[in-house]
């Protein structure tokens, strides 16, 4: 530096680049935290957050994979859940009406290849309010349960009786019924196989829920399987 007679002061170019680059980083170091936090809002404002506020802005996730499934018929059972004339009529449900054909061809495939099968009622239901498209042969077993067929119920004492390692399960309805026993056939160690061409629900939302859930949720991701009747394969 060089010091004037008028007080004035000289700094070498040199030094006045040094100090100016300085200066710059120091306003970065500094502005840097608020920059952040204008682009990323703390947690706790995103906590606040309920999913009402942002149910219109969520995006749905990709479709489901469907698989190919190669089953042994003596270790599997069709579980055919809650076919009633009160859960599947074209009032409450006329999906359900619609999964008749494809589960009644594979039903008469099933028993041929010497399937076990299974019937579950709701708690108003009896064998014969079963739709005809569906109905039990001969001394086919039925469990009568609410939305999870194993609760209160012989379900799996009669799978294990028969040895059976793998269940088909179609029916309605599909946040009922299909979910739940699905879901408690995994936690107990089945191998579970859902035809989503075999499930049904009074709305499309709960057939596409469902099938998420079941691929995706702790309870039932590990051990089950999305299909259509006809990727089935004995």
């Amino acid at each position: 530096m060089i010091f004037f007679a008028d007080g004035r002061i000289n700094i070498p170019k040199m030094i006045q680049r040094r100090v100016s680059k300085t200066s710059i980083v120091l306003t970065m170091v500094i502005l840097l935290p608020f920059t952040f936090l204008l682009c990323h809002p703390s947690s706790d404002a995103r906590d606040e957050q309920t999913i009402l506020e942002v149910w219109d802005s969520i995006k749905p996730p990709p479709p489901v994979e469907l698989k190919t499934i190669r089953i042994e018929p003596a270790e599997s059972a069709f579980l055919v859940l809650d076919i009633e004339e009160r859960t599947c009529n074209a009032e409450r449900r006329p999906r359900c009406l619609r999964t008749l054909p494809a589960i009644k061809k594979f039903l008469e495939k099933a028993r041929g290849k010497g399937l076990f099968v299974v019937y579950s009622l709701t708690s108003q239901g009896t064998p014969e309010t079963i739709l005809p498209e569906a109905a039990p042969l001969g001394n086919e077993p039925f469990v009568k349960s609410s939305v999870d067929k194993f609760y209160n119920t012989r379900l799996e004492e009669i799978l294990r009786e028969k040895g059976i390692k793998t269940v088909i399960i179609a029916g309605t309805t599909a946040e009922g019924a299909v979910l739940h026993t699905a879901t408690g056939a995994a936690m107990r160690g089945f191998k579970v196989i859902v035809p989503i061409d075999g499930m049904s629900a009074g709305i499309l939302y709960a057939e596409q829920y469902t099938a998420w859930h079941l691929l995706n949720a702790p309870g039932s991701r590990q051990g089950t399987i999305l299909t259509r009747f006809d990727m089935i394969e004995f």
